[in-house]
């Protein structure tokens, strides 16, 4: 049976400026980043997670969303998503509202890459 999640693919024109969102904007970690025989094979994570996210270069909006209101790509999940806010705010991030938002789970906001693609950035509930 299948037991863990390896990758989960997001789909950028350019793996540079992807590269520094995800790291210097979002905070994740470099994690591979290797020449391979299909294009340059770069992931980012975050730190002791078995989850790698792939940076893939594509054509632009191949992995973008059908809609408004539809779930991007990407879930990360905060311990405290309205701090983290502020820092990624800080570090440029653009977000869909001005402020993260209260739902009966907890704590939500959408961030933008600079491909359009949309990252959930929540927080559960504290019980």
């Amino acid at each position: 049976m299948l037991n863990e999640i390896m990758y989960v693919t997001i789909y950028v024109t350019d793996q540079d400026r992807a590269l520094e969102f995800y790291t210097e904007g979002l905070g994740l970690e470099k994690q591979l980043d290797f020449p391979g025989p299909d294009g340059r094979f770069l992931t980012v994570g975050v730190p002791d997670s078995p989850v790698q996210i792939i940076l893939w270069s594509h054509a632009p909006a191949a992995g973008q969303p059908g809609g408004t209101g539809a779930p991007g790509p990407l879930i990360l999940e905060s311990k405290d998503l309205r701090k983290d806010f502020e820092i990624m705010r800080r570090r440029g991030v653009v977000f869909e509202e001005p402020e993260p938002v209260d739902y009966p789970f907890g704590v939500r906001i959408e961030a933008v890459d600079p491909d359009g693609n949309r990252v959930s950035l929540r927080q559960q509930r504290k019980s």
